[in-house]
């Protein structure tokens, strides 16, 4: 829709009262809030201003759209009821600075959706913000989500894998940030006047396991993998595969900050070598892996001996072997081969995964052929993780730069570096006694390319990895 087309159609008058989320996305009420916001962007800068005198008329018109979207809304969402009411303050406020710089800390610090931690229960967002793995612009960008919230999972964070902070989220309708390879709501985003205290972050399971699936069925036939059959069930089960996902992320999530951690290796603003974030990543994954086999063999030792479990309980082993096989098919098969070779850290930690596995004898590629020996599967991830946590607790004790130095090692040590590498050939005594940019300067963007395999998968692939941009769950 055009800007012009949108400002002439004028959605006059206040849209009608919507008091049943779930037919929110269907309602005039939401058509228009959303339109109006698509038709916002195209005036807004990068910064999420809107600097041209010229369209801030328009831009008052679409404002008034939004809040009255916003307003009529709002009773389907009641117990969003204070952000949306400060929401409409923020973009009232906006319009009377003459759309400068948006600034919704207000709105922002009012919405707690992490306290309504329901299965199927709804949220209206409305926020200028920019998309991770999206867009770099702070738009005003529009959604309706919905929790991704089953009674296994409660428990699960009620005992040993407690995350007040982390929220699984469904993608219902959403403005073009979010037609991208965007699969996340962070708070950070938003443009706002200082940084509170975060309580909150979400995850869009669906997109995460509708790409997961197309990605991996393709993946298997074209490297003619013969799928166990609780994998092969989730290609066709989408609830399933979010259901494992949502295992997956609330144990990865809270990993970043527990361990024996040199500091803070991954969260305080710095610049490092991106091999650090590759391994960070993938030890929060390989913990959640670690995790959910000591949780199937716990639960499976009781079944074993006897024991009735809860409801709650028999989902947890349902989904706890399928948690492990998400990890290792969406690290091997997307990760490796998703996104440009420019320091890809992800990319690099699932290569390094399939390395791993492969060496230790439970991967192999044979006849053109890919195989699994799944008995001894479990052990050798358990021991890539093993190896990282003691990359970690070694240093503890060691300057930051030998830090660098030993992870390297280790990466190295599994993936052949880019025959140009400085850092394998020993990194010049300038730079060793110099500042830490000199060490991150001489790493490659491309430091350890990618293997024959992955060159090969690569090609044939990657049509299949563009078709999830924009993926919702609804899709396959």
């Amino acid at each position: 829709m055009s800007l012009t087309t949108t400002h002439s159609n004028a959605f006059i008058g206040e849209p009608e009262v919507v008091e049943d989320a779930s037919l929110a996305e269907a309602s005039a009420a939401w058509i228009q809030l959303k339109d109006a916001a698509i038709a916002i962007r195209e005036l807004q800068v990068k910064d999420g201003s809107i600097p041209d005198a010229e369209h801030q008329a328009t831009a008052r018109e679409l404002v008034a759209v939004i809040t009255a979207g916003i307003r009529a809304l709002a009773p389907a969402f009641p117990h969003d009821a204070d952000y949306l009411t400060a929401s409409v303050a923020d973009f009232d406020r906006w319009v009377s600075e003459d759309f400068g710089v948006p600034d919704f800390y207000d709105s922002l610090v009012a919405f707690q959706p992490q306290l309504h931690r329901v299965d199927g229960i709804r949220h209206l967002v409305v926020f200028p913000m920019y998309t991770q793995n999206g867009s770099s612009d702070r738009l005003v960008e529009a959604l309706i989500v919905e929790a991704i919230w089953p009674d296994f999972i409660a428990e699960l964070e009620a005992g040993d894998y407690g995350n007040k902070l982390f929220l699984s989220l469904r993608l219902v309708d959403f403005t073009p940030g979010y037609d991208t390879n965007s699969a996340v709501l962070f708070p950070e985003t938003v443009a706002m006047r200082e940084i509170p205290t975060f309580t909150w972050g979400a995850i869009f399971q669906d997109r995460e396991a509708a790409r997961y699936r197309r990605v991996t069925r393709a993946a298997a036939e074209i490297t003619k993998l013969d799928m166990p059959a609780a994998a092969a069930a989730m290609l066709d089960d989408q609830a399933l595969t979010e259901r494992a996902f949502v295992m997956w992320d609330i144990i990865h999530d809270r990993t970043h900050m527990r361990g024996d951690l040199p500091f803070d290796p991954f969260m305080i603003k710095q610049r490092m070598p991106f091999f650090l974030y590759s391994l960070e990543e993938l030890r929060c994954d390989l913990t959640a892996f670690r995790e959910s086999v000591k949780i199937q063999r716990a639960l499976s030792a009781r079944v074993s001996a006897g024991e009735a479990l809860t409801a709650a309980e028999q989902e947890l082993l349902e989904h706890a072997p399928l948690a492990q096989y998400a990890v290792i098919f969406d690290r091997i098969f997307r990760f490796s081969i998703t996104g440009t070779r420019v320091r890809n850290y992800d990319g690099l930690g699932g290569q390094l995964l399939f390395a791993w596995l492969h060496q230790r004898g439970v991967l192999h590629w044979t006849d053109t052929r890919l195989a699994f020996d799944w008995e001894g599967v479990p052990d050798a991830v358990v021991a890539l993780g093993d190896a990282i946590d003691e990359l970690y607790w070694r240093s503890i004790d060691r300057p930051k730069t030998s830090h660098w130095l030993a992870a390297y090692d280790l990466v190295r040590s599994v993936l052949t570096p880019h025959p140009a590498s400085v850092w394998a050939r020993g990194l010049p005594d300038e730079v060793l006694m110099g500042a830490p940019k000199g060490f991150t300067d001489a790493v490659l963007d491309d430091e350890f390319p990618l293997s024959m395999f992955f060159e090969a998968l690569d090609k044939k692939m990657k049509p299949v990895i563009e078709s999830t941009v924009g993926i919702r769950g609804t899709d396959d």
